[in-house]
C-alpha cells in the first residue's frame, strides 16, 4: 500500500516520525483525511485527536492545536502540545477534565470562560485518545509512564 511520511513537532520533541498509509486530524473546520499524495494543504488545527493508520494498524495522539501542512507526499504537524495515547495517564487526564468544568461553572470572567473551554478541550482530546488505544487493546489497567 502507498505510504507518506508523517512528522508531528512539538517545541519540546519530535513525537512521531514515520511512513503511514492514512492520517485523521482535527481541522480547524472538521475532520480531515489525508491519504498518500495529497495535494498540498496548510490549515490549523484545534484540539482533538489525530489517528494514524499504519501496517493495517490504527495508533492515536492527542494535540491541543497547531498547523498541518501537507507538501510532496509529506506531513507535518506543527503541534502546540502532542502526546501519543500510551503517554497519557488517565486518572491525571481525567482530574483535569473535572477541574476545567469547574473552572468553567465558576468563571469570573469572559477571559476565563476562553481558558476553562480551551483546556476541557484539551483534556478531553487526550482522554479519548487515551481510552480509545485501551479499549482497542482490551487494556483496562492504566497506562505506563515513560
Amino acid at each position: 500500500m502507498a505510504t507518506m511520511r508523517l512528522e508531528i513537532v512539538t517545541a519540546e520533541r519530535l513525537v512521531y516520525s514515520e511512513d503511514v498509509e492514512m492520517l485523521v486530524a482535527p481541522g480547524i473546520d472538521g475532520q480531515l483525511g489525508i491519504l498518500p499524495n495529497h495535494a498540498p494543504l496548510l490549515t490549523a488545527l484545534q484540539p482533538g485527536e489525530i489517528r494514524v493508520d499504519k501496517d493495517g494498524g490504527e495508533s492515536y495522539m492527542a494535540v491541543s492545536g497547531g498547523f498541518l501542512e501537507v507538501l510532496a507526499n509529506k506531513v507535518t504537524i506543527l503541534a502546540d502540545t502532542a502526546e501519543r495515547a500510551e503517554e497519557i495517564d488517565i486518572e491525571r487526564a481525567e482530574e483535569a477534565v473535572r477541574r476545567a468544568q469547574e473552572r468553567i461553572e465558576n468563571r469570573t470572567s469572559d477571559m476565563d470562560l476562553q481558558r476553562a473551554v480551551f483546556s476541557l478541550r484539551r483534556q478531553q482530546a487526550r482522554l479519548l485518545a487515551a481510552n480509545r488505544r485501551r479499549r482497542r487493546r482490551g487494556d483496562m489497567s492504566p497506562p505506563q509512564q515513560p
